[in-house]
């Protein structure tokens, strides 16, 4: 009975949790609303006009088979935290949009969308921001993620702009960002942003409302710490670790 009983406390806490205890928000925009689910980690669930978009999706997160399917499926890079083919496949139907890198075209069909390219897909328009690091590196020397490989997107709703960064640093592109409403900055150390590098990007760039996510153990306090002075900034800390 032991034994049992250990097996059962093991899938118990290893199998992912149930959709119903996701967060959510709505983005208030000129064409309707936009509500966001957060997963967890990168992952995310945006609804606007009855369509889906699946961001990032991972199977560690939660039972991708009892969510709604995507319209659109967005992927930032090819990791796999971020690029998770089966549940890819659990998530699409026929008429599935993928929004890929030309690293997950390797794997997958879909929509390849470079650095700096746009493009407009069931009346969302989609651009593709650089993603990169500049200082986080492997022990080899090698950036974690190099210039050229990942995207960060901007998705407009209406007038309203919602920037996911992707795994990124604190990059030109990203303090050179104009009009953005909604912004996701990642802070997984040491793959992606301190603290330090998400307050200078926001305030360089000023996004009405700052999600950040990705975020695994690194200090959500020291960001709202830093950012306490920036009353033009709302600052949301949801559960994306």
């Amino acid at each position: 009975m032991k034994i049992i009983s250990l097996v059962i406390m093991a899938i118990l806490f290893t199998v992912p949790v149930f959709s119903a205890e996701f967060e959510k928000d709505i983005i208030k925009t000129s064409v309707g609303d936009v509500e966001i689910t957060f997963i967890g980690h990168a992952s995310l669930i945006i609804g606007f006009k009855g369509k889906i978009i699946h961001v990032d999706s991972w199977s560690k997160l939660a039972y991708y088979s009892a969510l709604p399917k995507a319209d659109i499926v967005i992927l930032t890079h090819h990791h796999p935290d971020h690029f998770d083919s089966d549940v890819i496949k659990t998530i699409s139907k026929s008429k599935t949009i993928l929004v890929i890198t030309y690293e997950c075209s390797k794997k997958v069909s879909g929509e390849v969308i470079k650095n700096g390219d746009t493009k407009n897909l069931q009346d969302i328009l989609i651009e593709a921001v650089p993603a990169y690091n500049i200082v986080h590196k492997r022990d080899n020397g090698q950036l974690f993620h190099p210039k050229g490989e990942g995207n960060g997107y901007i998705l407009t709703f209406g007038a309203t702009r919602v920037y996911i960064a992707g795994d990124t640093e604190n990059t030109a592109e990203m303090q050179a960002l104009k009009n953005i409403d909604v912004a996701f900055l990642p802070m997984n150390l040491p793959y992606t942003m301190t603290p330090a590098m998400v307050a200078d990007a926001a305030k360089a760039f000023k996004p009405k409302v700052l999600y950040p996510y990705h975020y695994g153990e690194t200090d959500i306090q020291e960001l709202v710490r830093l950012m306490k002075d920036e009353k033009d900034i709302d600052l949301r800390i949801r559960k994306m670790k």
